[in-house]
């Protein structure tokens, strides 16, 4: 049985097709998973810092989103962090002073989206085939306590997961408040989460709640129906058709509650 631990990636590429075959890929492997996607260079540096991955593959170029790959290399060494991931760059820029720039700045490997059998696969098996080096640089593999914080970092890992696996997107309003209420029903259940959660995010709790269960009735009206048979397991009301929020909520933090 394979005991080690998942290679968690950052993706950091703004072309939503490249995004949605690389999701698709690493949804079928048990031995790599995308802590987040963003096509934001600043958002990008953010989630470095929350999710402290193995690895991240960058597009040099971010055209739909903001900023750029070497403005995010520049930043990700500023940051002065105690670790830093692995860094597989995808880019159609086949500009040598660029290129060369990117690698002084810390690019480890660079692939060119030009190679005849280029595809979303190839970073992730790229990655896969160094893994095992990659881990044992990376502070995630060693056996220091946990903190509070670490623990908090891996349960969101899971949560997004579970919800890109049923169809809410990262994009729906109701996404990061129902990731926010699945992590305190974890750690402090109790019938004030949604009071909790708007008062974090400035809004009103209606709002909040309105926000949740839209994001959860549009995964069941537009879904995959095999993806949430597969992945939602849990008894829903026949007439109603779809879990209340309290049901969704209650459901995820009992199943990831063991893992804290």
């Amino acid at each position: 049985m394979n005991t080690q631990q998942e290679l968690t990636v950052l993706l950091i590429e703004d072309d939503e097709n490249a995004c949605e075959e690389i999701r698709a890929y690493v949804d079928r492997l048990d031995d790599i998973s995308l802590v987040a996607v963003t096509n934001d260079a600043t958002k990008a540096l953010e989630l470095v810092k929350y999710h402290m991955p193995d690895a991240i593959i960058l597009d040099l170029e971010l055209h739909v989103g903001g900023g750029n790959g070497i403005f995010f290399l520049s930043r990700l060494h500023d940051m002065a962090l105690e670790h830093i991931p692995y860094v597989l760059i995808t880019t159609q820029n086949t500009s040598n002073v660029t290129l060369e720039a990117a690698r002084q700045l810390g690019a480890d490997f660079i692939i060119s989206k030009y190679e005849t059998d280029y595809s979303g696969q190839k970073p992730i098996e790229l990655l896969r085939m160094m893994r095992n080096a990659i881990q044992r640089h990376s502070p995630s593999t060693t056996t220091a306590p946990q903190t509070p914080a670490d623990v908090d970092r891996k349960l969101t890992i899971r949560i997004h997961r579970e919800l890109d696996h049923i169809g809410i997107s990262p994009k729906a309003v109701g996404y990061q408040y129902l990731t926010d209420a699945i992590l305190l029903a974890i750690h402090e259940p109790g019938p004030n989460l949604s009071r909790i959660v708007a008062g974090k995010h400035s809004k009103t709790p209606a709002s909040v709640e309105r926000a949740m269960q839209n994001a959860i009735n549009r995964a069941w009206s537009n879904g995959n129906t095999e993806d949430l048979l597969q992945y939602y397991t849990a008894v829903i009301n026949y007439d109603r058709g779809v879990p209340t929020l309290t049901e969704f909520i209650y459901y995820y933090a009992n199943k990831f509650r063991n893992e804290v």
